[in-house]
Order: structure tokens, then sequence, then C-alpha cells
């Protein structure tokens, strides 16, 4: 029997980018322990608050289908915490809760983009995102960034590439660079959107994740709140990854076509984890502060490393939950470089090329274990980095 076209060309008939996360996974099931600084994913676990509200809303009874849109309390929290934030009229009526923001950001490109259309993305990418737009039919366009620009896309790249396009994808706090895009980055942005029709599909997980600078909403800008879909989440910010609980926020019109997606394919979030998520959002920004300072300590621990060597070269780490450390002068691909520590020193770290072309020869940190160890395995890797790089220096 034959598989859709659609499903059986999510990855291009490739890799999708996880090889060596499944392979450091199948060690560690073979009993191997590995240092794991792969995913996303906090070491610290749900507060206890949370799951609190979470037990006491499911033990009264909040069990059953919950509204498809999302819980009136919950829609009017999200909608309040973005007036707040981005000072946009916002409502319960530009929101629509999703389970997770994956689904969020697929479910925003069905809203934008007919079959055979053109969605752009930048490059470097989360591991998902050509993926999505693949999977919502449209056909993914990738837009490079480099490392000498500090992965900050440029109007004049996006334009070159908009030819055909209805949307563009955009991540900040990025993942997996840890850039966060200036003001100047994000006015570039808009203005192409604006003079292209672009759809622009803004994935802020991480606005709680800021260590320099500032999180500015592309939402916030001259003419763009009716061309911007917003994708959010309490994952990164609440440490509630496997409670799958995010949204959209977008003009009303395509929120109420959303509902319809929603309607026909995820049917909703289940109501208890709704009053979970709502109760996090109106613990106010202490818990948030608490769920990311170990990332902003780490962040600082890595800097007075990779400070004290001269091998790796970090690109600037203004937020998320990641370094993205260039590894080119020891003259091995992300990939070889990481399978490499895999085999010699049991430290798992995403390759580059994971992300994409324009992360070659670069690896992706996650500072996602606790503190000692984060740093004993950083210093492992600048270390095995110095010796890889004097071996290729005497042998180039």
């Amino acid at each position: 029997m034959k598989l859709s076209q659609r499903i059986t060309h999510l990855t291009e008939g490739g890799s999708d980018g996880w090889d060596v996360f499944y392979r450091a996974r199948q060690m560690i099931s073979d009993g191997y322990a590995v240092t794991e600084l792969t995913i996303g994913e906090h070491d610290i676990r749900t507060d206890a608050s949370i799951l609190e509200a979470m037990d006491l809303s499911a033990r009264q009874g909040h069990t059953g289908y919950a509204m498809v849109p999302g819980t009136d309390l919950l829609r009017d929290t999200v909608a309040a915490r973005l007036r707040a934030r981005t000072g946009i009229p916002t409502t319960r009526n530009n929101v629509l809760i999703t389970p997770g923001g994956q689904s969020a950001l697929f479910a925003a490109h069905v809203a934008v983009c007919d079959p055979g259309d053109v969605g752009l993305y930048l490059d470097p990418y989360y591991a998902t995102y050509p993926g999505t737009i693949r999977g919502a039919g449209a056909v993914a366009r990738s837009i490079q960034t480099t490392a000498e620009n500090a992965f900050q896309p440029r109007a004049e790249q996006i334009e070159a590439a908009a030819d055909g396009a209805v949307s563009l994808l955009v991540n900040t706090p990025n993942n997996p660079t840890g850039v966060v895009y200036s003001r100047q980055t994000l006015e570039g942005i808009a203005e192409v959107c604006r003079q292209r029709d672009l759809w622009l599909i803004s994935d802020e997980v991480y606005d709680t994740q800021v260590w320099e600078g500032e999180h500015i909403s592309p939402r916030t800008l001259p003419d763009m709140a009716e061309r911007t879909l917003v994708v959010g989440s309490m994952s990164k910010s609440h440490a509630m990854t496997g409670s799958r609980c995010g949204w959209i926020v977008g003009p009303e019109e395509v929120i109420s076509h959303l509902i319809n997606l929603a309607t026909n394919t995820t049917y909703g979030v289940p109501g208890f984890i709704q009053d979970a998520a709502s109760f996090a959002l109106n613990a106010g920004n202490d818990l948030e502060e608490q769920i990311a300072e170990p990332f902003r300590r780490r962040r600082a621990l890595a800097v007075g490393i990779l400070d004290a060597q001269n091998t790796i070269e970090m690109v600037p780490a203004q937020g998320a939950m990641y370094l993205m450390l260039d590894i080119r002068a020891t003259g091995l691909s992300g990939d070889e470089f990481a399978n490499a520590l895999l085999d010699s020193h049991a430290i798992a770290v995403m390759p580059g090329e994971s992300f994409g072309s324009a992360a070659a020869g670069h690896i992706r940190v996650a500072m996602t274990i606790d503190d000692e160890r984060f740093a004993s395995a950083l210093s492992t890797i600048c270390t095995f980095a110095a010796e890889l790089a004097e071996h290729h220096a005497v042998v180039s």
C-alpha cells in the first residue's frame, strides 16, 4: 500500500538530525553512563505547586472534554500576559490553546499555507521546523544565516528568498544558537514581511530565558499584529515539557479558523492541565525566574570556562538553555566531533549539522545538568577540542 508523500517526505528521506541523541540513548539503555547535553529538558521537574494545582483540578472532576479553544480561564490568562508584556490589545478571541508549542507551529502553518506554497525558515533552525512546514503541505525553503553575523538574519537575505513565499518562521530567543534577535534585526524582518505580504510565525517559547539584551515580540512592531502568529508554551518557562500545553496568539479571524482545525485534529487540551497552566502563569515572575536561574548561572560558568581556552569560540549566548560552540579549529565537522566525543568521553552533544548547514562545524550544548557536572563536562569538551586542534595543526 502506498503512503502519502506528505508523510514520507517530512525529512526528505534523510536523517531527522537526532542520530547522536538516539545513539546516546541506546548507550544508556545498554548500561553506559552518558552525560547528556542534548535536548532542552530541564534537570529540575515541574514545580510541586503546579503539580498540586493539576492534581486538585483532576480530583475535582476536570478530566472530561475541555473546551476545544481552551478554557476561558487559560485563554484570558494568556491574553492578559501578552497584553501586559507587549502593550498590544489581546483578548481570549486572539488565543487558541494547543497541545504544546509543536502543535501550535503546525497549526500556524496550516492556517496560512496552501499546498505548494513556500514557507520560509531560518538556518540554523530547530530540528522540526522544515518537517513541520512540509507536514502542512507547504514547500520548506531555508534562509542561511552566518556565524560571522552571530546568526542574526539580515533583511536582504530574507528578501532574496521571498519570491513565491507566504510565510516566514522566526525564533527568538533562538534554539539552537542562543542568540536574541536585536531590534534592528526584527525591524528588518518586519519590513520584508510588510513589503512582501508575508505572514510571520514567531516562536517565542524561550521568552523568559534572556541573559543579554531584551526579548522583543515582532507582534509589537508597526502594522505587524495583523500578520503575526505568536507561538508560546509552558514547556520552557515553567518546566512543563511533558504537560503539552501551548498556544497561538493572532488575529481573531485566524484563531476562529484554527478552532475549527483543532476540533478536527487535537480536540483540545485536558482541562486539569490547563488549570495547572493558569495557576502557573498567575504565580508571577518569581517562579519563572526560579526556573530560568539555573541556565543563567550555567551560562556564566560557561563564559568563564571558555574564556580560559582558545580553541572553541562561543556564539553570543544571549538567551535560551543552549550554547552554540564553534569547533572548526579541530578540523572536524559537528557530526564528527559529537560522535568522537561520545565515543571517547561518553558526553552527548548535538552536532550543529542537526540544525542545518549554516551551523556546520559547530555543536550545540544544552545546559541541562547540575552545575558541577556541567562545568566538568564543558571543561572536558574544551580539552578534547584542544587535543584535536593540535593534532589537526600537525597533520595540516
